[in-house]
């Protein structure tokens, strides 16, 4: 059973949580509730749960606040917040498990599932990729979080050349030569990626256009990327690649 805390300033919630969890999740025990920071450590500190259901925004501070004041952490978190768009992309580089208010029943079942079968020390390497995430103000400085079947890797954006799509997984291809082949599939990389310099030209390939070399009109196209790797351009999207070819010439 994992022994969970559920922690948020809103008493309605912590009820509809706890009314979710007994209903569809069995492997649960819900043995604190809690309504803030201040609070949610007292509660974490007397019972010693497996995860707490956490809530960013509270009255007396935040859930990250609340991580502080118990570092190091030896639970899993699952975070509940209200949609902020920046907070989301961030939980999605740090392949850290969120969940948007009004909680979906069948994505707390997938969370809770994958927070069971997460190690402890995964677990604080992502929490710290979001930490370090939310505080960046360079994006090209920003970190990506990449599981593979063995690993966690923590990747600077900047050194990611392009990725290529591989069935159900997604091969990076990184600046110093090496390939990692990520259990994820290569849409959800271009929606974390698309803000940060990176262009889809190929229904198996997202670029970092700041490693293109040159475009090669033979053989249909391909852009030459830097390192001497050859990907090739899709027709609908020689045009969109060309016109921002034309708007980088001019800044």
């Amino acid at each position: 059973m994992l022994r969970t805390v559920i922690i948020d300033d809103e008493a309605h919630m912590r009820q509809t949580l706890e009314n979710l969890v007994h209903q569809y999740c069995p492997n649960v025990e819900v043995v604190a509730k809690a309504d803030g920071v201040e609070s949610g450590e007292l509660a974490i500190r007397r019972t010693h749960p497996d995860l707490a259901l956490l809530d960013i925004r509270m009255e007396d501070g935040t859930g990250f606040d609340l991580l502080k004041k118990l570092d190091p952490i030896d639970f899993k978190v699952i975070f509940i917040t209200a949609y902020d768009e920046f907070a989301i992309r961030a939980f999605r580089f740090s392949a850290l498990d969120y969940l948007l208010k009004p909680v979906d029943p069948d994505e707390l079942i997938d969370a809770v599932r994958k927070a069971d079968a997460t190690f402890q020390g995964d677990f604080n390497t992502q929490l710290d990729a979001l930490s370090e995430h939310l505080k960046l103000q360079d994006k090209t400085a920003r970190k990506l979080i990449v599981k593979t079947s063995d690993f966690i890797h923590l990747l600077c954006i900047q050194d990611i050349f392009f990725c290529e799509s591989d069935g159900s997984y997604t091969n990076i291809y990184l600046a110093d030569g090496s390939k990692i082949t990520a259990s994820a599939i290569l849409r959800d990389y271009e929606d974390m990626l698309a803000d940060y310099g990176f262009f889809r030209v190929h229904k198996s390939y997202l670029i970092n256009v700041r490693y293109i070399q040159k475009f090669e009109r033979a053989d249909g196209g391909y852009v030459i990327i830097k390192g001497d790797h050859k990907v090739p351009v899709a027709s609908r999207k020689k045009e969109m690649l060309l016109e921002m070819f034309d708007r980088l010439a001019n800044i």
